[in-house]
């Protein structure tokens, strides 16, 4: 079964002291592509944290988010008082104000605030990764259903390509004929004399060059692998754009050997239809 890269798992864990949020989005990308957000005092665990989302989300651009709410009393930050009195004491030597107004200036100037580097306890690294599974799941849940919308409009344009390609086969006999007559009739308006012999083999020769069979039976074989391989527990989108590029090929062959306008519109229709099968392609994990 296929998975699409398009995903989203979110998780949140209440703490004593603080809430901690799990975000992870994710859209196509060829590799993996993961962008990490979380405060500077985790960061001593983002190589391991990205090990974990590499080793369940395989492919795709991803944004892993840690957020931390402080909901208790316990905060990282402090006023910085001996710089804050140094920027008011400058403040107030170049213009005049009143201690509030320059208070507030001074609490928007540089290390105003001072934040001490805090320990992350292991229960709570434990339950950040409790976390993050769970975002992995939801967003590998997410990738899921997605994919099953995707095996659905895959199945129809393969559908779709059948039921072209049988039209084309019907149509066959009458475009062999037709090109038959056209080189007959172009032959006959010649004012000389031709050779029977030696224009029949010339006229075999002519259609053996436009004959569809081996394409018409390659893509058959094309169109039945891809629903296969659809349906196969090691299908991914790779794969399935290896078997859409020999599909297009067959379809390309055939237009350019029909020579006929009736199939060639047929073939319009089925590269249409093939198309809308590599667009969706490109979210395929």
């Amino acid at each position: 079964m296929i998975q699409s890269m398009t995903g989203f798992g979110k998780h949140v864990i209440q703490l004593p002291t603080k809430k901690i949020t799990v975000e992870l989005k994710s859209l196509n990308s060829k590799s993996l592509d993961l962008n990490a957000r979380m405060p500077s005092a985790y960061r001593e665990k983002e190589l391991e944290l990205r090990k974990t989302i590499a080793t369940s989300l395989n492919r795709g651009k991803v944004d892993f988010g840690l957020y931390v709410e402080y909901t208790g009393d316990e905060t990282s930050a402090e006023v910085n008082q001996m710089a804050i009195k140094s920027y008011m004491k400058q403040l107030r030597s170049i213009a005049d104000g009143d201690d509030l107004r320059l208070l507030e200036m001074a609490l928007r100037m540089p290390d105003a605030l001072q934040t001490e580097r805090e320990e992350i306890d292991e229960d709570e690294y434990n339950s950040i990764q409790q976390a993050l599974g769970q975002a992995l799941n939801e967003i590998n849940d997410f990738r899921s259903e997605e994919g099953r919308a995707l095996e659905q409009d895959f199945t129809k344009r393969i559908t779709n390509l059948q039921g072209l390609l049988e039209q084309v086969e019907k149509m066959d006999p009458a475009r062999q004929t037709d090109v038959r007559e056209r080189l007959e009739r172009a032959v006959s308006e010649i004012k000389a004399e031709v050779d029977a012999n030696r224009f029949e083999q010339e006229l075999i020769y002519y259609l053996e060059k436009y004959d569809i069979t081996e394409e018409k039976v390659r893509l058959a074989n094309h169109l039945t692998y891809f629903i296969n391989t659809l349906k196969s527990d090691d299908s991914n989108g790779k794969k399935l754009g290896f078997i859409s590029q020999e599909i297009g090929r067959e379809i390309n062959t055939i237009g350019s050997k029909a020579n006929y306008a009736p199939m060639q519109q047929l073939v319009v229709q089925m590269k249409d239809e093939l198309e809308k099968i590599k667009e969706q392609m490109l979210n395929v994990l």
